[in-house]
C-alpha cells in the first residue's frame, strides 16, 4: 500500500518502529532534532506530514476529526510495513495517539505524550480565539509570527532568534490555508475521551512542561491520573515545545521509559 500521506522512515528497518506525530503545525520537519536520537538508540523512525499540510497537502474530508488523524497514521503504518508503533505526540498529536490507541489498539505498543490533553479547557480555548482573530482579521504571516509565543519561553526565544524567524518565515512560506488550519483547530477543540481514559491500558508516558502558555500542564497531570497504565515526567521551564527547549531532559527521559518497553516487546 502507497500512502498518498509524505512520509519518511530513517533508521534499522528491523528495529522497533517509533512514529512521531506532530502538533498543529504538522510537519514533520518538527522531529528534526529527535529523529538521530532515536535512530542512534536503535529504532526505526517514522515521521510523516499531516493530512493538509506541509507535503500532504490533500484537501480535508468534511468534519475533519482527530478519528480522521489516527486513521491516517494507520494508512501511513500499512505503507511502511509496519505493525504496531511506539508513539511520540507532539499535542494534537498526542490526541491522534490517544485515539488510535482507542480505535486500533493492536497498532500501538507505548504512548508518549507531549504537554497533550483529554479534554477542552477555557484557557487553551481563549488561546485560540485569539490565534484564529489574528488569522482572520490580520491574516496568515500574523497567526505565524504569534506561534513562537505560544510554543516557546520568551528567554529561549530570545536565545534563538534566528532559528526562531527561519522558522516563522517558512512557516509563512508553506502555510496550509485559512479553511485547513481552521478545521484542523476545530477537531482538536472538539476531542474528549475523558470518560473513556480507562479503556487505554498501554503504558503511556505523559511529559510535560509547567510553563507551558497553551495548555495548562494539570491538563497532561490529568491525563496521567486518568490512564491506567501512565507515569507522568514534568520540567519547570521548556513551554509548549519542551521536547526541543529542554531537550536533554525530554531524550533522556523517553529513552529510559522506550528501552523499558522494548525489553518487554519483541521487534
Amino acid at each position: 500500500m502507497n500512502s498518498a500521506l509524505y512520509h519518511e522512515v530513517h533508521g534499522p528497518a528491523g528495529g522497533q518502529a517509533v512514529l512521531l506525530s506532530s502538533g498543529l503545525g504538522g510537519s514533520a520537519g518538527y522531529w528534526t532534532g529527535l529523529i538521530p536520537v532515536l535512530v542512534e538508540a536503535g529504532y526505526k523512525v517514522i515521521a510523516y506530514d499531516q493530512r493538509g499540510t506541509g507535503r500532504s497537502r490533500e484537501a480535508l474530508p468534511a468534519h475533519y476529526s482527530i478519528a480522521d488523524m489516527a486513521a491516517d497514521i494507520g494508512e501511513v503504518l500499512e505503507a511502511t510495513h509496519t505493525r504496531a508503533c511506539h508513539l511520540i505526540g507532539h499535542a494534537l498529536g498526542g490526541l491522534a495517539g490517544l485515539q488510535l490507541a482507542l480505535d486500533f489498539p493492536e497498532r500501538v505498543r507505548s504512548l508518549t505524550l507531549i504537554n497533550a490533553w483529554a479534554a477542552p479547557n477555557p484557557h487553551s480555548a481563549r488561546c485560540f480565539e485569539a490565534r484564529l482573530a489574528l488569522l482572520d482579521a490580520v491574516g496568515p504571516r500574523a497567526y505565524v509570527e504569534a506561534q513562537p509565543i505560544f510554543l516557546y519561553p520568551a528567554s529561549w526565544c530570545a536565545a534563538h532568534a534566528e532559528q526562531v524567524q527561519a522558522e516563522v518565515d517558512h512557516a509563512a512560506a508553506h502555510f496550509p490555508g485559512a479553511a485547513t488550519m481552521k478545521a484542523r483547530i476545530a477537531a482538536l477543540r472538539r476531542f474528549d475521551i475523558s470518560a473513556r481514559l480507562a479503556e487505554i491500558g498501554v503504558a503511556t508516558l505523559v511529559s510535560v512542561a509547567k510553563d507551558d502558555v497553551l495548555v495548562p500542564w494539570t491538563c497532561s497531570q490529568q491525563l496521567a491520573e486518568g490512564l491506567p497504565n501512565a507515569q507522568l515526567h514534568s520540567v519547570d521551564h521548556g513551554a509548549h515545545a519542551h521536547n526541543i527547549t529542554a531537550a536533554s531532559a525530554f531524550n533522556a527521559r523517553l529513552l529510559t521509559f522506550l528501552a523499558a518497553q522494548s525489553q518487554v516487546l519483541e521487534p
